[in-house]
């Protein structure tokens, strides 16, 4: 039952309900009653909020993690976005035989992707799509994947890794919704980027738009610390048009722009790019605190934050807007020595991609399971190719990536190797002249 009214709500209530007929009647216009201000939420804000300790890392399948999806969907939602097709998540299992699932202890556990869409203004362009994408998840409590020794049991905030990419999913998509693009622009934040870049590559395998009509896939990951304006663009050459994009787009930015690599790389474009997808790779460069409990939110760099964002936001509406399709272009590897993008490590080069997120649901078939191959990679001159499974490199058995890793640093480069692979239903040998790693 509601409480009695007090006299002078009854007034106050008398008054909004009479005023506008004695305005009516003696011509007084009313006087507008002003709206209240709503502070803006800033990228900082938003850092601190994912960075805090009492999301405790936000370790794929936690409490912490889960929070920070909600926390992602009510801003998605608060900048204009709309849900995906199946909500604002889109939930998948870390599978048990993903490669880092049991040294992390996630096998088993539910990971959010969070996704916000903007819907293009073009009747006929709204039906295609540019991805912009930022990993939430980190290390939780540290331990596995964690630089520092000492530290398990203590929170690992990551405030660069990648509370700065999240944070910076809302503020262009907050840009943008004030004028949309052509094409729909859909903003994922991915979890599981830590234990293997497992929610792209769900995404890749259970899209919302066809990848076929789904033109790039920029991402953001470790974008808070910028130094001497220096900006890491990884896969830049993964379209015909991305060199000159970039470069105009920095003539007004003026950044130290350091355009470089395939798409393959430790983030989550590198699963887009071997669906192929052209992509690009926002980066502020490592630093001291990569991984360690010490990536807090107080030493972000917020003007370059949104010295990043402001280019980031140029470049997602060129792509969005563009009138043509992009060329899609495969990078051969770098030559070994060359300085650029291509992995350091011992042993001999074969050149895939393995496909972190685990064998497909129901399939327990020992083995590895390509992405993809690198362009002009030993791999792919012996024919290999993505989703074949690798069961035995040479003498040695590979039912694991492990397995993999030890067959091939037990060759030298040079050497000739049979590679036994699983191709659908087929078992075929395939033979490889192993490459040399760069230093």
């Amino acid at each position: 039952m509601p409480a009695r009214l007090s006299s002078i709500t009854l007034l106050a209530l008398l008054a909004l309900t009479t005023a506008p007929r004695l305005h009516a009647q003696f011509g007084t216009p009313p006087r507008e009653v002003p709206r209240p201000v709503v502070p803006r939420i800033l990228p900082i804000d938003d850092i601190r909020f994912l960075s805090d300790d009492r999301l405790a890392g936000r370790l794929t399948g936690s409490p912490g993690a889960d929070t920070a999806a909600a926390y992602l969907a009510r801003r998605f939602g608060a900048v204009g976005l709309q849900p995906g097709a199946g909500g604002w998540y889109q939930v998948f299992t870390v599978q048990r035989d993903a490669p880092v699932a049991q040294h992390a202890h996630a096998a088993g556990l539910s990971g959010r992707n969070v996704i916000g869409v903007l819907p293009g203004r073009d009747p006929t362009l709204r039906n295609e799509a540019v991805i912009v994408g930022a990993h939430y998840d980190h290390l939780g409590l540290g331990g596995f994947g964690s630089l520092d020794p000492d530290s398990t049991g203590k929170v690992h905030n990551g405030a660069d890794d990648n509370a700065s990419g999240a944070a910076m999913l809302i503020e262009i998509a907050a840009r943008l919704e004030a004028a949309p693009p052509a094409r729909t622009v859909v903003f994922i934040a991915f979890s599981g980027e830590e234990l293997g870049l497992l929610g792209s590559s769900y995404y890749v395998h259970h899209p919302i738009y066809p990848l076929s009509t789904t033109l790039a896939m920029v991402n953001l990951d470790m974008v808070g610390r910028l130094r001497q304006k220096r900006l890491i663009v990884y896969g830049s050459r993964t379209a015909r048009e991305f060199p000159a994009l970039l470069d105009s787009l920095n003539w007004h930015a003026g950044l130290d722009l350091r355009a470089q690599g395939d798409g393959y790389g430790p983030s989550d474009q590198s699963p887009f790019y071997a669906a192929g997808r052209p992509v690009l790779h926002f980066f502020t460069d490592l630093h001291e605190d990569y991984h360690r409990t010490t990536d807090d939110w107080q030493k972000i760099n917020v003007e370059g934050l949104e010295q990043v964002a402001d280019f980031t936001t140029g470049l997602v509406t060129a792509l969005a807007n563009r009138a043509a399709p992009l060329t899609p272009v495969t990078e051969p590897p770098a030559s070994p020595g060359s300085g650029t993008a291509t992995a350091a490590g011992y042993g001999a080069y074969l050149g895939t991609v393995p496909d972190m997120s685990g064998n497909p649901a129901g399939e327990r078939l020992p083995g590895v399971r390509l992405a993809g191959v690198r362009a002009g990679s030993p791999a792919e001159r012996a024919g290999l190719r993505g989703d074949d499974i690798i069961t035995r490199i040479g003498d040695m058995n590979v039912p694991d990536l492990q397995a993999m890793t030890d067959a091939l640093r037990s060759h030298q480069p040079g050497d000739t190797v049979a590679i036994v692979i699983r191709r659908g239903n087929a078992v075929t040998t395939l033979r490889a002249t192993l490459g040399a790693r760069g230093g």
